[in-house]
């Protein structure tokens, strides 16, 4: 079943990259400089067509997300972050291979002390509910994907100090794999409304209400899962290992 699956969204892919996106690339050497968002956004007036921006007020904006670093990040530049998340991949499969190749394999554990247990079951919950708002608001105030799942990386860890017997279960790499896939699907979906990859095809709503800046929110989600998934998968690794 798992081979079905992959056949088909390896099958999708191959669609939209032969079918989608391989047309609009221009031949080598002819690029059109004036398509580019950052020449629209080096030439923006700043004295001419300027409307200020209102809190809670200001709405079906360019972008739509009150922190300015995210309207970069995951709108203007959300390829790039495409490539960290990347990354971070490789990096997890690079611990998980060197986990692999040692010959005499050693449990790491820790010394339990209740109170470090009683109080994890108290903070456990509140460190995954920061993480979760970090990342769900990450286009309202500062955080993002990144940040609030490495929270929720600690808060494993945390339980690993505290607890001998847990372990990361295959669900974290069902997580990040769903996480990532998901990524890549808003991707997909950008190109088939608006022609581009990763384009932000959903409305802006009004600028500081959680439902806004589009797919922005949605990113997010996706990232923060995935990355509180694999570092916990790689945290688990280099304790068994």
């Amino acid at each position: 079943m798992r081979r079905v699956w992959a056949i088909l969204v390896a099958g999708v892919f191959l669609y939209f990259l032969v079918g989608q996106f391989l047309p609009i690339i221009p031949t080598f050497g002819n690029v059109d400089l004036f398509a580019r968002v950052a020449f629209d956004i080096i030439n923006k007036s700043t004295t001419t067509n300027y409307n200020a921006v209102e809190f809670k007020k200001s709405k079906d904006l360019e972008d739509g997300s009150a922190n300015v670093v995210t309207s970069i990040v995951v709108n203007y530049r959300s390829f790039d972050t495409l490539g960290e998340v990347s990354v971070l991949f490789c990096a997890a499969i690079g611990v998980g291979i060197l986990a692999s190749m040692l010959k005499s394999k050693k449990r790491i554990e820790f010394e339990e002390h209740k109170v470090l247990r009683i109080s994890t079951g108290i903070v456990l919950p509140l460190i995954l509910l920061f993480g979760a708002y970090i990342f769900i608001h990450g286009h309202l105030s500062p955080g993002g994907g990144f940040p609030g799942g490495t929270t929720i990386a600690l808060g494993v860890l945390l339980l690993m100090l505290s607890n001998n017997e847990f372990k990361v279960t295959n669900v974290a790499k069902y997580v990040e794999q769903s996480a990532g896939a998901g990524y890549v699907v808003i991707g997909l979906m950008g190109m088939a409304i608006g022609g581009v990859f990763l384009m932000n095809f959903l409305p802006t709503g009004v600028v500081g209400n959680l439902f806004s800046a589009g797919v922005v929110p949605i990113v997010y989600t996706f990232i923060g899962f995935k990355v509180g998934a694999e570092l916990s998968n790689v945290i688990s690794d280099l304790r068994e290992g």
